[in-house]
C-alpha cells in the first residue's frame, strides 16, 4: 500500500527544475512547432512595414501559409501589401459592430493578397485613448475569433518599437511569440529602440519568459557598419541587409511589392525568408548607454562633453538674493 503513494516531493522538484529552464537557450536547431509567431520591432519609419509586407509576400510565394497582423496604430503594414488601400481595422470594426449589436466576422477584418492573409489591429483616435490598450483589446477579439485554432506556418506581428508601454510589449511579456526580429539602420535612434527591445526581452527572461531575439534586419544600409556592430555587441545575427537604394525607396513610396520572384530584389527577400524560418531565439546582451554611443563616432554623439552642475543661483537668475538660513545655531555652553 505504501508503494502506491506517489513521491510528491520528487514531482515538485522536477516541476521546479523545468520551470527554471531557459528554453530559448536550449534551442539548437530549426523550431519544430508548426506555427511560428514572430514579432517584428523597430523605430517608427525605419521600414518595418516595408520589410514585413515584402517578407510575407515572399513566404507565401514559397508555399507558406502566412498571417500578417499590423499592430501599429498607423496601420501602414497592410497599406503597402494592398497597394496603398487601407483595410478596416479590428478596433474600428469592433466599435461599429458593437454599437449596432452585430458580431465581428473574419471577413470584416481579414483580407488576402498574393496568398498572404492580413489584418490591422488599429488604435484609438488621436488623444482619445491608449494605443497599448488598443493592442490588448485587439488580441482579446482575435482570441474570440478563434486565433488559437487557425492553421498558419507563420504569424508575423508588426509592432511599434518606440513605445515601451505594456500593450506594445505584449508578445514579449506574455510569451505570445517565440521570437523577435529587430529592424534597424545605421543611425543612433533606431539602434536605441532596438537596444530597448533587447532590454525588454532580457527583463522578461529573468522573470521566466522564453522569447528570444532571432536577429536584426538592417534597412537602408549605407555600409557605415554601426548596425552590424550593434548586432555583434548584442550577440544577435544579422538576418539581412537591405541597401539604401533609390529604386527600393521609390517602389516603397508607390506601394509596390518587391518581395517576389518577379522583382530583381526577390532573391534578397527569399534569403531573408529562409533566415527567418530557421533562426533560433537568442538571449540578447543589451548595451548600456555608453556602449551604444561607443558604436558611433564621437563627433556625432557629443563625446567629450562634461556635465557642469547647476547651482541654486543659476536657477533663480535675477531673483538670486541671499536668503536667511533656517538653521538653528546654539550658543556654546
Amino acid at each position: 500500500m505504501k508503494d502506491d503513494v506517489p513521491n510528491l516531493k520528487d514531482f515538485d522538484r522536477r516541476l521546479r527544475d523545468e520551470a527554471h529552464e531557459d528554453l530559448a537557450d536550449l534551442v539548437t536547431e530549426e523550431p519544430t512547432k508548426k506555427t511560428q509567431i514572430i514579432a517584428i520591432y523597430g523605430k517608427g519609419g525605419i521600414g518595418k512595414s516595408f520589410t514585413l509586407a515584402n517578407l510575407s509576400h515572399m513566404m507565401a510565394e514559397q508555399g507558406k501559409r502566412v498571417l500578417l497582423i499590423g499592430c501599429d496604430p498607423k496601420s501602414d503594414t497592410t497599406s503597402l501589401l494592398f497597394g496603398g488601400k487601407a483595410c478596416p481595422t479590428i478596433i474600428e470594426t469592433s466599435t461599429k459592430k458593437g454599437l449596432s449589436g452585430e458580431p465581428v466576422k473574419i471577413g470584416d477584418v481579414c483580407f488576402k493578397r498574393g496568398g498572404v492573409f492580413a489584418m490591422e489591429l488599429g488604435g484609438p483616435e488621436v488623444g482619445r485613448g491608449c494605443g497599448g490598450r488598443g493592442i490588448i483589446h485587439g488580441f482579446e477579439l482575435l482570441e474570440k475569433l478563434g486565433f488559437h485554432d487557425w492553421d498558419f506556418d507563420y504569424v508575423l506581428l508588426d509592432f511599434l518599437g518606440d513605445v515601451v508601454c505594456g500593450g506594445f510589449g505584449l508578445p514579449i511579456a506574455r510569451d505570445m511569440a517565440q521570437k523577435v526580429i529587430l529592424v534597424g539602420s545605421n543611425d543612433l535612434q533606431s539602434l536605441y529602440v532596438a537596444n530597448n527591445v533587447c532590454s525588454a526581452v532580457e527583463y522578461f527572461r529573468k522573470l521566466g519568459g522564453n522569447v528570444g531575439v532571432a536577429g536584426l534586419v538592417i534597412n537602408k544600409d549605407d555600409g557605415s557598419g554601426e548596425a552590424a556592430a550593434f548586432a555583434e555587441a548584442a550577440g544577435v545575427p544579422v538576418l539581412a541587409s537591405i541597401p539604401a537604394d533609390d529604386d527600393l525607396r521609390k517602389k516603397s513610396a508607390n506601394y509596390q511589392i518587391v518581395g517576389t520572384d518577379k522583382s530583381p530584389w526577390g532573391s534578397l527577400f527569399a534569403g531573408l525568408a529562409d533566415a527567418v524560418s530557421v533562426a533560433p531565439p537568442i538571449r540578447p546582451v543589451p548595451l548600456d548607454q555608453d556602449g551604444l554611443l561607443g558604436l558611433f563616432d564621437g563627433s556625432d554623439t557629443g563625446a567629450g562633453v562634461t556635465l557642469e552642475p547647476a547651482t541654486d543661483e543659476d536657477m533663480r537668475g535675477k531673483n538670486a538674493k541671499p536668503r536667511e538660513s533656517l538653521e538653528v545655531i546654539y550658543d556654546d555652553a
